[in-house]
């Protein structure tokens, strides 16, 4: 069943969610990491549209198909630094916070590399992309719609 446009019915909203995202991208947290996070969470959330979208902005800057390939098992493989590790861990624990809780250990790995204030904007960047999958799944939102 085809479903309505929310960009278009819910406009402002939409706006805003654009500007949120907009803010943590030209943060300092950098766009490679940024866009990494966006695909792992939109992985976990099966959003067709993000995952199309966010792994052809990371080919697009030079990322490797073995690092997008491996994503989905980043914990075993070795071509994730440690700063990444601990951003798709902290990443999965807060789209998941209804299992996780996000457990001490996870935000202590995650503190270990990013400071209050990164970690902070880390935290918003991930809600962001959450915003983003859940209208976008639920409004069956296809890639290159």
């Amino acid at each position: 069943m085809e479903r309505p446009d929310y960009r278009i019915l819910a406009a402002a909203p939409w706006k805003k969610l654009g500007e949120l995202a907009a803010t943590e991208d030209n943060g300092t947290l950098g766009r490679d990491l940024l866009e990494l996070v966006k695909l792992r969470a939109s992985q976990i959330n099966g959003c067709a549209n993000c995952i199309d979208l966010h792994a052809r902005r990371l080919r697009a800057a030079g990322t490797s198909e073995e690092r997008l390939q491996l994503l989905v098992a980043w914990r075993e493989a070795g071509c994730f630094t440690d700063r990444e590790r601990a951003a798709l861990a902290w990443t999965e624990a807060v789209t998941l916070v209804a299992d996780s809780r996000v457990e001490d250990a996870v935000y202590a790995a995650a503190s270990a590399q990013f400071d209050d204030e990164e970690l902070a904007h880390l935290t918003f960047a991930i809600c962001v992309i959450n915003t983003h999958n859940r209208l976008a799944v639920a409004f069956r939102r296809m890639p290159g719609s």
